[in-house]
């Protein structure tokens, strides 16, 4: 028996049994040749195909991957028609693997005689082509175009083989082919059978066996061109992918994909202007891809694939960068150079931008590496333009604004299709920005319900989603950049915690808050002044001509992502010993701190923050290509985590509007909030002034009436109409 699967042997091509459709002596010279491809292509092991057909047949995997390139060394002209008529010639690939596999796994159990159908998975290596590339003379070609998942619809069943009776005489018409795609079958108006009965055929007669259909599994996924790829002041634009068979389910909205597969187009569906009896247009057709194969992102351990080539030269130069000594230093000069001072911020900057290492724990749970920075302060401080630079030099940014972004526009929305009526997921700013960041700007200015709505995104780095019958969860494993005004627009130090309207909640999940103050020195303004105006006279000269010791924008961005992609260092034990003594010396700390101003702070040190320094150690040991985060690493992560988010809390300025802790001070809220409501009828207005001086009568302090009337404000259930001071109630 040991030459019985023999495929140079035991095989003939007289022996098929088609009755469907002979096949012309072209087309079966075609097929013969993709049959001898299968059979006899050597990768210098094994013979690669057979092999992989016979594995995943036996297993009841009836697929099969193929790679051009492997085609194409063994038959060019082949591997060149394909490319050029795809429609024709995977059919035939199809047929071929088939047959190679019933030849190679004979004999095969009883009742399992008749052959399974299989499915050829294309793959290239070609270069990709733009989406906004895709023109009329690609139509019926094969291409290959990378792009972003944004919605998936669901699993669907589509007939390949259909059969259809008359309503009049009954006659069946079997084993009708319906064309693949999108495309459908049009059913014939009129009866063929011959008339014998008194009654003849209606119009329109027949309709759809559903018990003697062939279907196959299919979905629609919603494809956008990638954000680099859009020129400036242009709207994304997007392809409708039709995928089936085993191709279904394996990508997510948020997936950064590359797509092999045949551009089609199908017939436009009869819109609104139509069906109010206007003139249709004949000959217009919308473009969709059937995909033959798709590749997506790997994301593990917090790398995503995706990122700007990188060539050996630039690896070489890229370690030593790495090897040196100011690598830290150069790297933080370089984010924004056009930005004067700034220094913890940039280096803050620096550290989200390569991030730590992302931990999946044996019980199941994952800890995040990326880290998550806010920036509080007046205007005209460069926080906007520190966002921007972010987002063009990380792999993959995202950019949005607080005022112009709801809860569902950053996570997660339910849209009802407008063909089928059923209801298909779209992924949000934090959603496509999957491995990397999103930069949201105007923090301040977002609603508090959509400000909660990105809390499990930012700590769990995961998206709920429980609406219209949906209920799934969706990765959102990025770092978040956020720039925030103060209350009042510039920060009042008189006023303290109160320049602040966030709830400790969010707060507490940013590993590093910044105060960013205009301070007013005529020394330093000087030297702003003298920054600034270097900077403009100096706008026209090239990239080359950088400051000495800056890296170019291009270069930075490659040199973050091959540390995201190949470093993901560890504590070592010694930097651990010195991190847990610091960590119970920083709570000890903050507990006197609370005795002392007798106010509990919102941003307690807690474990929370405790990771966030392990982050902040191992992004830069990342930056270093080490292995293992050191003692100097814990060190510069200690000192930024002070001169950040310890000096915020330490000096009270983040204790929030909900900073009252003792008892007395409570039921003082409690009761002149109780006074408000019942003196104060919904509908009605008053002025604030009034308010304040009727309970200050009463011995109550005007900044605890003030912070009242604002926290209700805030909950939505007083507004200022007319003018600033006058307050109306809401509910």
């Amino acid at each position: 028996m040991e030459g019985f699967d023999d495929a140079g042997v035991f095989f003939s091509e007289d022996m098929r049994d088609d009755k469907d459709k002979p096949l012309s002596q072209t087309r079966q010279a075609i097929k013969q040749k993709i049959k001898d491809f299968l059979r006899k292509f050597d990768d210098g092991e094994c013979l690669k195909y057979r092999e992989r057909l016979k594995r995943n047949y036996n297993i009841g995997q009836y697929y099969l991957e193929v790679n051009l390139e492997d085609l194409a060394s063994m038959d060019e002209n082949l591997a060149d028609k394909f490319y050029k008529e795809p429609t024709e010639h995977h059919p035939l690939f199809e047929e071929a693997a088939k047959e190679v596999a019933g030849e190679i796994t004979a004999p095969r159990p009883e009742g399992d005689e008749e052959v399974q159908d299989i499915q050829v998975i294309i793959q290239s290596d070609a270069n990709v082509t733009s989406m906004r590339g895709l023109q009329s003379d690609y139509v019926s070609r094969l291409v290959k175009i990378p792009g972003i998942v944004i919605a998936t619809s669901g699993i669907r069943a589509k007939a390949t083989k259909m059969s259809i009776q008359c309503r009049g005489c009954q006659s069946v018409i079997p084993n009708l082919s319906v064309k693949p795609g999108l495309e459908g079958f049009i059913l014939p108006r009129k009866c063929n059978q011959e008339q014998t009965g008194p009654t003849k055929c209606p119009l329109d007669p027949f309709f759809i066996v559903p018990d003697n259909c062939t279907c196959v599994n299919f979905q629609i996924i919603k494809l956008q061109e990638l954000s680099e790829s859009i020129p400036q002041g242009e709207v994304a634009r997007h392809m409708k992918l039709y995928c089936e068979k085993y191709l279904c389910d394996k990508v997510v909205p948020g997936n950064r994909v590359v797509v092999t597969g045949i551009f089609c187009i199908k017939k436009v569906n009869i819109g609104s202007k139509e069906q109010r009896g206007e003139k249709q247009t004949v000959g217009v057709r919308a473009p969709y891809i059937r995909v033959l194969g798709i590749s997506a992102d790997s994301y593990d351990a917090g790398v995503s694939s995706s990122g700007p080539p990188i060539t050996g030269e630039e690896e070489d130069s890229f370690r030593r960068l790495a090897a040196a000594p100011n690598v830290y230093e150069r790297i933080a000069k370089s984010i924004a150079p056009s930005i004067f001072g700034a220094e913890d911020m940039k280096k803050a900057i620096a550290c989200l931008l390569v991030g730590g290492s992302r931990k999946r724990m044996n019980d199941g749970l994952a800890r995040r590496g990326d880290i998550n920075v806010l920036m509080l302060g007046d205007p005209g401080t460069a926080k906007s333009q520190l966002l921007k630079f972010a987002e063009k030099v990380a792999p993959i940014g995202v950019y949005t604004s607080g005022k112009g972004s709801s809860a569902a526009g950053l996570t997660a929305s339910i849209n009802r299709d407008p063909q089928n009526r059923n209801f298909v997921m779209e992924g949000g700013a934090m959603v496509l920005a999957d491995g990397g960041v999103v930069c949201i700007d105007e923090f301040d200015k977002m609603k508090e319900d959509d400000r909660v709505a990105i809390h499990e995104a930012m700590e769990q780095q995961t998206i709920s989603i429980a609406k219209a019958g949906i209920t799934t969860t969706l990765n959102s494993r990025c770092s978040v950049l956020a720039a925030a005004n103060s209350i009042y627009g510039r920060w009042d130090e008189t006023k303290g915690e109160e320049n602040i309207d966030f709830m400790p909640t969010i707060l507490s999940r940013f590993d590093m808050i910044f105060i960013v103050k205009d301070e007013h020195s005529q020394q330093r303004d000087m030297t702003l002044a003298k920054h600034v105006m270097g900077v403009h006279m100096n706008a026209r000269h090239t990239e080359a001509e950088t400051a000495d010791g800056e890296m170019s924008l291009n270069f930075i961005k490659k040199f973050i992502h091959y540390c995201r992609t190949t470093c993901g260092p560890r504590l070592s034990e010694a930097a651990g010993e010195k991190l847990r003594n610091r960590y119970v010396v920083m709570r000890n700390g903050t507990k006197e701190h609370e005795m002392e101003t007798e106010k509990r702070m919102s941003i307690p040190i807690t474990v929370r923050q405790l990771e966030a320094i392990v982050r902040i150690s191992e992004a830069l040991a990342k930056m270093q290509l080490q292995p293992f985060a050191t003692e100097s690493h814990i060190a510069e992560a200690l000192r930024l985590f002070q001169v950040s988010t310890l000096n915020a809390a330490m000096s009270g300025s983040l204790a929030g509007v909900e900073g009252f802790t003792t008892q007395e001070d409570h039921e003082t809220i409690v009761m002149i909030e109780q006074q408000l409501k019942k003196r104060f009828p919904i509908g009605c207005q008053v002025s604030e002034a009034n308010v304040i001086a009727d309970f200050a009568k009463q011995k109550y302090a005007e900044r605890t009436i003030y912070k009242v009337i604002h926290t209700m404000i805030r909950r939505g259930e007083l507004q200022y109409r007319l003018q600033r001071k006058m307050l109306y109630r809401v509910k």
